[in-house]
């Protein structure tokens, strides 16, 4: 690298919800991220990272897993080491998806859900689903390394209509905005 930028470095994706009320079925959200390679940026993922794995380098791990919003804070975090990400992954997309274990169950029946991206105490974006209130999963961040090896992010939450199993082949390709 040269120059005094050093673009994101390391960055954190918290997400956090309410619990259901009692008598109903619990909101189990998730966190995932996909890498993409140069070859295939908006293809098939190289790799995804979910509740009870992570990266195959370490880079990227899922640290809190909640099945049901209980407990205090953020329920589910999970950090990125953009700075140690092997140089053939280019593109890196994190998305929420809800289990869908009851019927069909959107962001809008999901009690106060909001996702935090931040690096170190800072926080570059911080924001709800109001957006997308009838989607079952939705993407919230991109971080796109270029050619000097900096890393950017572009925020913004873009909601699908798919189950976890689908969402994984989709949420990386190329939006139509």
């Amino acid at each position: 690298m040269t120059g005094f930028g050093k673009g994101i470095r390391r960055v954190e994706v918290a997400l956090k919800w309410d619990p259901s009320p009692a008598g109903q079925p619990p909101s189990d959200l998730d966190l995932v991220a996909a890498t993409f390679t140069a070859d295939n940026t908006y293809g098939e993922p190289a790799y995804l990272v979910y509740f009870d794995s992570r990266s195959p380098d370490g880079t990227i791990s899922l640290n809190r897993d909640s099945p049901d919003g209980k407990g205090f804070g953020w329920d589910e975090v999970m950090n990125l080491q953009l700075d140690r990400l092997d140089g053939r992954y280019v593109r890196v997309v994190v998305g929420v998806v809800i289990q869908q274990g009851q019927g069909r169950t959107t962001f809008a029946s999901v009690l106060n859900p909001a996702v935090r991206v931040s690096e170190g105490y800072t926080a570059l974006s911080e924001t709800g689903f109001a957006a997308v209130p009838d989607a079952t999963a939705a993407t919230v961040a991109e971080f796109v390394r270029d050619g000097s090896g900096e890393w950017t992010f572009h925020a913004g939450v873009h909601g699908f209509d798919e189950d976890p199993a689908t969402f994984t082949r989709v949420l990386g390709t190329k939006r139509r905005d």
